[in-house]
C-alpha cells in the first residue's frame, strides 16, 4: 500500500518554499524526498500523480457545461433518500442562498415531470427558522405550532400532521442547507431516533454539498469569464449601431443564462427609452419606444441605478399588462445602466427570468463589467453611425449642386467629382442605356477619374497652376468667362482608326493643357462590357484639328481627326479653393465650375416650367424642337382661387404676393411630380398641360393624380393658415383633353411655349363651372374615358359650356379607386343618379322624390340643390318635346 504524506498539492501550494537561512530559500518537497528510498519515491510520484488527476478531473467539471445539472441530480437523490430512510410522506431539502438571504429548492412540477425551483425568505417560517438558528425542530402536530403557516395546505390540498426540520451544516459548521420532512408514516410522530439517523449522513451530505456548490460557483465564473470575453470582443469589432444592438442583446442573455435580453438606449431630445427588435419574419427591424421615466426601465434610466428584482409581481414598478397579453410570466429582472466613457448614461439592459434561480450579486458584477464594453461599443457605434450621415449628407449636397465640383488631395488627385461635373466633362451616363445602365456607366466614369490629375482631365488653361498655388499658400481664386473644349468620338472608329502621331509630337510640346494620361494614372480601358460606346477627347495642344483621348490607356492611344468628334464647348466661371482642417492646415482642393454657357441657362429657365427630367429629354431633342408647332394629344389642367378678390382686398400688397407664391410653390410640385409641364400662372390661376412638349401616353390619369394631390396639398396648406388665425383658401379645378397645337407662340420680341385648341377652352370653362356646382374639380367626359378605370367619379350633368355648341357630360372627381368610398358616399351617388336618370327622361316628380332622398344624406350638395330648382321650373313651365336633358350655360 502507498504511504501516504497528506497532500502533496496543499503542501506545494500553502508551504511554498522554506527558508533554509535568510539567504536560500529552498522548495517544501525538497527536505521531504532528500532521504527517501527509491521505492518510496516512486509512491510519493504516484501520490500527486493521483492528486493531479483529480484536480485535472475537477478542472474539466468547471469547464463541463452539464455541472448545473450534476447538483440537481445530488438533490434529488439524496431527497428521494433521506425520505425512504426517515419513512416520511414528503421530503424537501433548502440550499441557502446567502447573496439573496433565500432559501431555495426545486420540486416536481406535475408538468411532464419537470421540477420548478421555488424560494422562501431565508428568516421565514420554519425552515427559515432551522437555517437561521442551525436549531433541530422537531414539530408532533404541524398545526399547534406558530411557526406553521397552514394556507400552504390550503393551496395544495395536502395535510400535514408533523415536521422534523434539521440543518445540514459544512466542515466550518455553517448551515448549508435544511432537511424538512413531512407527515411520517402511520400516526407516528418523528423522534430522537430520526434525528439520529439522519446525522449519520448529515456531515457527509453538508460536504458534498459544499464542494458541489464550489464547483458551481467556479464554473458559473469560469464560463462568465469565458462569455465575458466573447461578448467584449465581439463589440469591439462592430461599428454597425443595428448589428452592435443585436449582438449586446445576444451577449448579454447569454452571459446571464437569462430567457429574454433587452438594450434600451436613451433619447434626451424626446425623453424616451427605444429598442430595435426583429418583426415576425425575422428580417426586418421596428423600433420600440416607452417614456424616460416610467417602469422599471425608466427607473434606472432616471437614476442610474441597478434595480435586481427576484418577484417581478411585487415591485409596483412592474406593469404586468404586457404579461397579461402575451401570455409570458416575467419572474424576475436585473435592470442596469449603461454609461459612455465620459460617465453619461446612454442606456439601459434589461434581463428577464433567469434560468436557475434568480439574479445575483455576481450576476450585477460580470453586467456591470460587460455594459462598460458595451456603452464604449455602443459609443463608437453610434459615432460612427453620425460620421456615416454626416457623410451621406455632405455627398447628397455635392451631388445636388447644379455647378461641377471636383475635390482633391495635396497632390491635385481627384477625390471626389459629382454629377453635374460628369455631365460637364462628357462622362454623363444619360446619352446611353437606361436607368441602370446609367449608374453602371456612372461608377465606371468616377472609378476612371478617381486618383487622376485634374488637369489632366480638365483642360483649362493655367488650371494646374491655379491648383498647386492654392494648395501651397491657401489663395483662394476666382476666374470668370474661362473656354472649356472637349469633344466625344465612336471607340469603335478609334479602334478601327488606331492613327498613331508622327514622332510623338503631341506629347512633345510643353502645355498645362496636355492630357496624355501618365504611366501611373488607373485607367481603365471603356468596353462594351461597361456599355460605353464612346470615347472622352481634349484637342490636341499641338494641332488644332487632331483630338487626344483622354481616358483611354497608354496602347490604344492615338489622335482623332477633327471631324470625327462631337465637340463639347463651355464657358464656365472657374473657382479654385483650398479644403482645410479645424486648424487651419491646407488638406486639399476643391475646384467649381459653374457652367455660363447657353444650354445651362436655357435648361435653368426650362426648369421652371418642368421637371429637370422631362427638361433634359426637351434638350436632347435640339434647340428647335419647341419652335415647330405640332398636334398633340394631351389633357389639361386650369385651378383658379375661389373668392380671390374679397380674400385679398383688405390685404398688404407685399402680403398679396407671398401668398400667391406659397400657394403656388406647392401647387406646382403636384404638377412636376406627375411630369406635367406649367404653361403659365394667369393672375391667381394656372394652367398646366400633361402630355407636350413630350407625349406621354397616360396623360389624362397623371392630371387627374395631380388635381388630387393638389387638393390634399391645399388641405395641408389650409391646416397651416388656420394655426396662424388666417382665411383658408378654396380653389376650382377643370379638367379636359384633346387635341392640341403646340410650339413657342407670340411675337419677335417675346414668345412663349403653350397650347391652344378645344381643350384648353373646355377646362377653363369647367373650372368656372365648379362655382355652380359646389364641388373642387370636374373632368369632361373625354378626360373620364380616358381613365374611367381607375377613379371615382359622380357624373353631375350634361351641359353646353358658353361658346360652344356641342354638349359634354361633366363629372365630380371623388378619388382614385384605390381609396375605398364610404357607404354614406354611396348611398349619395346611387340616389343621385336615380335622381338624373329621372331628370334625363323629363320624370321630373320622380327625379324630384329621389334628389329630396339624396339631400338628406347630404343637405349642404350645391349639385341636388340646382337640380332641384330645376325642377321646380319646370314643373312651373315644361321644357319643350324634344327636350335633352342639356343644360346651357350662360356664364363662364
Amino acid at each position: 500500500m502507498t504511504e501516504s504524506h497528506g497532500s502533496m498539492l496543499a503542501l506545494l501550494t500553502q508551504g511554498g518554499r522554506v527558508a533554509t537561512s535568510p539567504e536560500n530559500r529552498q522548495s517544501a518537497l525538497v527536505p521531504l524526498v532528500k532521504d527517501l528510498p527509491a521505492s518510496k519515491f516512486i509512491q510519493l510520484l504516484d501520490q500527486i500523480t493521483q492528486e493531479f488527476e483529480q484536480s485535472r478531473r475537477a478542472i474539466e467539471m468547471i469547464n463541463d457545461d452539464a455541472l448545473e445539472s450534476v447538483l440537481d441530480q445530488l438533490l434529488e437523490a439524496f431527497t428521494l433518500k433521506i425520505g425512504q430512510i426517515l419513512h416520511a410522506d414528503r421530503t424537501t431539502i433548502f440550499l441557502v442562498d446567502e447573496e439573496q438571504d433565500q432559501l431555495w429548492s426545486k420540486v416536481a412540477s406535475g408538468k411532464n415531470g419537470q421540477r420548478e425551483e421555488i424560494r422562501i425568505p431565508r428568516t421565514t417560517g420554519i425552515a427559515g427558522h432551522v437555517a437561521a438558528t442551525g436549531e433541530t425542530l422537531n414539530i408532533p402536530d404541524a398545526y399547534s405550532h406558530p411557526m406553521f403557516n397552514p394556507d400552504v395546505d390550503r393551496n395544495t390540498g395536502y395535510h400535514t400532521r408533523n415536521i422534523l426540520c434539521m440543518p445540514i451544516v459544512d466542515r466550518q459548521e455553517r448551515v448549508v442547507a435544511v432537511a424538512q420532512l413531512l407527515n411520517k408514516e402511520g400516526d407516528r410522530p418523528f423522534n430522537n431516533t430520526d434525528q439520529n439517523q439522519f446525522q449519520e449522513f448529515a456531515a457527509a451530505i453538508g460536504v458534498i454539498l459544499e464542494s458541489c456548490n464550489a464547483f458551481y460557483m467556479a464554473s458559473r465564473n469560469q464560463r462568465g469569464a469565458a462569455a465575458l470575453l466573447n461578448a467584449t470582443t465581439f463589440l469591439a469589432q462592430s461599428l454597425d449601431l443595428e448589428r452592435t444592438l443585436q449582438a449586446v442583446m445576444d451577449e448579454a442573455r447569454k452571459l446571464m443564462q437569462a430567457d429574454r435580453s433587452t438594450l434600451f438606449l436613451l433619447d434626451r431630445e424626446k425623453g424616451e427609452l427605444w429598442s430595435r427588435i426583429a418583426k415576425a419574419d425575422g428580417k426586418t427591424t421596428i423600433d420600440i419606444r416607452i417614456p424616460a421615466n416610467r417602469g422599471i426601465a425608466g427607473f434606472v434610466a432616471s437614476t442610474g441605478e441597478i434595480l435586481n428584482i427576484t418577484n417581478a409581481y411585487e415591485d409596483p414598478r412592474f406593469n404586468p399588462t404586457i404579461d397579461r397579453s402575451t401570455g409570458y410570466l416575467t419572474r424576475t429582472i436585473l435592470c442596469m445602466p449603461v454609461f459612455n466613457s465620459e460617465g453619461h448614461l446612454i442606456g439601459v439592459t434589461q434581463l428577464i427570468n433567469k434560468h436557475h434561480g434568480s439574479f445575483n450579486r455576481s450576476d450585477e458584477e460580470f453586467m456591470q463589467a460587460f455594459n462598460t464594453q458595451a456603452g464604449i461599443a455602443l459609443e463608437n457605434a453610434q459615432l460612427f453611425e453620425r460620421v456615416l450621415l454626416e457623410r451621406q449628407y455632405q455627398k447628397d449636397i455635392l451631388q445636388s449642386l447644379s455647378d461641377a465640383v471636383i475635390s482633391t488631395d495635396m497632390e491635385g488627385r481627384i477625390v471626389t467629382i459629382n454629377d453635374a461635373a460628369l455631365e460637364l466633362l462628357g462622362c454623363s451616363s444619360k446619352r446611353e442605356g437606361g436607368q441602370q445602365d446609367g449608374v453602371v456607366q456612372q461608377n465606371h466614369w468616377i472609378r476612371q477619374l478617381t486618383g487622376r490629375q485634374v488637369w489632366e482631365v480638365v483642360p483649362i488653361d493655367r488650371l494646374k497652376t491655379r491648383l498647386q498655388d492654392s494648395l501651397q499658400s491657401g489663395a483662394r481664386q476666382y476666374v470668370p468667362e474661362q473656354s472649356l473644349t472637349l469633344g466625344i468620338s465612336s471607340l469603335e472608329y478609334l479602334q478601327q482608326h488606331p492613327e498613331k502621331p508622327e514622332k510623338n509630337d503631341e506629347l512633345e510640346a510643353p502645355s498645362e493643357m496636355n492630357v496624355q494620361p501618365s504611366e501611373a494614372a488607373p485607367l481603365v480601358k471603356a468596353s462594351a462590357e461597361q456599355g460605353l460606346t464612346t470615347v472622352l477627347v481634349v484637342r490636341s495642344p499641338t494641332h488644332s484639328q487632331r483630338y487626344l483621348p483622354w481616358n483611354l490607356p497608354a496602347e490604344t492611344q492615338g489622335w482623332i481627326d477633327a471631324a470625327h468628334v462631337q465637340p463639347i464647348e463651355r464657358s464656365i466661371n472657374l473657382t479654385v479653393n483650398p479644403l482645410t482642417n479645424p486648424a487651419g492646415k491646407v488638406q486639399g482642393g476643391l475646384i467649381v465650375l459653374e457652367d455660363i454657357s447657353q444650354e445651362k441657362r436655357m435648361k435653368a429657365t426650362m426648369y421652371r416650367y418642368m421637371t429637370p427630367g422631362v427638361a433634359d429629354r426637351v434638350m436632347a431633342l435640339g434647340e428647335d424642337a419647341l419652335m415647330v408647332g405640332e398636334r398633340k394629344d394631351v389633357t389639361i389642367l386650369f385651378s383658379d382661387i375661389r373668392g380671390y378678390t374679397s380674400l385679398t382686398e383688405d390685404m398688404e400688397a407685399a402680403d398679396v404676393v407671398t401668398l400667391l407664391n406659397d400657394y403656388f410653390e406647392t401647387m406646382v410640385e403636384a404638377v412636376f411630380n406627375f411630369e406635367g409641364t406649367l404653361d403659365k400662372f394667369i393672375g391667381d390661376a394656372l394652367m398646366a398641360v400633361f402630355g407636350a412638349p413630350l407625349p406621354l401616353q397616360n396623360h389624362a390619369e397623371m392630371a387627374v393624380k395631380s388635381a388630387l394631390d393638389m387638393r390634399r396639398r391645399l388641405s395641408d396648406f389650409n391646416d397651416y393658415r388656420k394655426r396662424r388665425n388666417q382665411p383658408l383658401i378654396r380653389f376650382g379645378i377643370g379638367i379636359s383633353s384633346g387635341e392640341v397645337v403646340s410650339g413657342n407662340i407670340g411675337s419677335q420680341k417675346r414668345m412663349d411655349y403653350t397650347v391652344i385648341g378645344n381643350g384648353v377652352d373646355i377646362s377653363s370653362r369647367l373650372e368656372g363651372v365648379t362655382k355652380q356646382y359646389g364641388c373642387d374639380i370636374i373632368l369632361s367626359e373625354y378626360t373620364y374615358q380616358l381613365c374611367k378605370d381607375t377613379v371615382w367619379v359622380r357624373e353631375l350633368d350634361r351641359i353646353r359650356v358658353k361658346g360652344k355648341t356641342q354638349p359634354i357630360s361633366i363629372y365630380q372627381l371623388m378619388n382614385e379607386r384605390q381609396v375605398p368610398l364610404s357607404d354614406r358616399t354611396q348611398d349619395l351617388l346611387s340616389l343621385y343618379h336615380q335622381g338624373r336618370t329621372a331628370y334625363i327622361r323629363a320624370d321630373f316628380l320622380k327625379a324630384k322624390q329621389w334628389f329630396e332622398r339624396a339631400q338628406q344624406v347630404d343637405e349642404n350638395d350645391q349639385a341636388i340643390a340646382v337640380h332641384l330648382q330645376r325642377i321646380d321650373e319646370y314643373l312651373k313651365n315644361p321644357p319643350p318635346p324634344d327636350w335633352d336633358g342639356v343644360h346651357t350655360m350662360t356664364t363662364k
